[in-house]
């Protein structure tokens, strides 16, 4: 990841629940932005996810995990995401008064 620019996620799914929860923006630490492979459905949506290493066999690649086990997709099902495919990391939350939506 060489490119600097900064961007907001929201959490949306279980996948990473306790540690998370719909609406939330992820803590800073070793959580990650990434794009999972597409499903035989078609693609997925950007995930939040716990980076725990690099992907055994798998050269370039990290391995993710979700803090769910009953929700969501990880590398356990998918296998190791290609440094390309981890998009951003977590590097602050935003303070829960920006959690508002505002809508015109």
């Amino acid at each position: 990841m060489t490119d600097r620019r900064l961007g907001v996620a929201v959490v949306s799914g279980r996948s990473m629940e306790p540690t998370l929860h719909e609406g939330d923006r992820p803590r800073p630490g070793r959580l990650a932005v990434v794009r999972l492979p597409p499903s035989e459905r078609g693609p997925r949506p950007l995930s939040v996810k716990r980076v725990t290493g690099t992907a055994p066999g798998e050269p370039g690649a990290w391995w993710v995990e979700r803090d769910n086990p009953a929700e969501g997709v990880d590398s356990w099902h998918v296998g190791g995401i290609p440094e390309a495919d981890v998009l951003g990391r977590v590097l602050l939350r935003l303070p829960a008064f920006t959690r508002r939506v505002w809508r015109a």
